[in-house]
């Protein structure tokens, strides 16, 4: 059985590689989002849980597939 704790602490790292890969800024891709950047922090930090719409939110504001995060 896979523990959810491992799938987002993958899943949060993988935000965070891409987001640096395009050299984008936290507040940048909370700005897209339209989420406060203190929540995209956390997200990444892999303090709070994200929500799949929030998620679809960072992939289009990444410019990336869902997919591309979650393997």
């Amino acid at each position: 059985m896979i523990e959810y704790q491992y799938v987002l602490a993958d899943i949060t790292r993988r935000i965070r590689e891409i987001r640096r890969s395009k050299k984008l800024t936290v507040q940048e891709v909370a700005y897209r989002c339209n989420i406060e950047r203190s929540n995209l922090s956390r997200i990444e930090a892999g303090k709070s849980n994200i929500t799949l719409k929030t998620l679809c939110l960072i992939c289009n504001a990444l410019n990336i597939k869902l997919t591309d995060i979650i393997k």
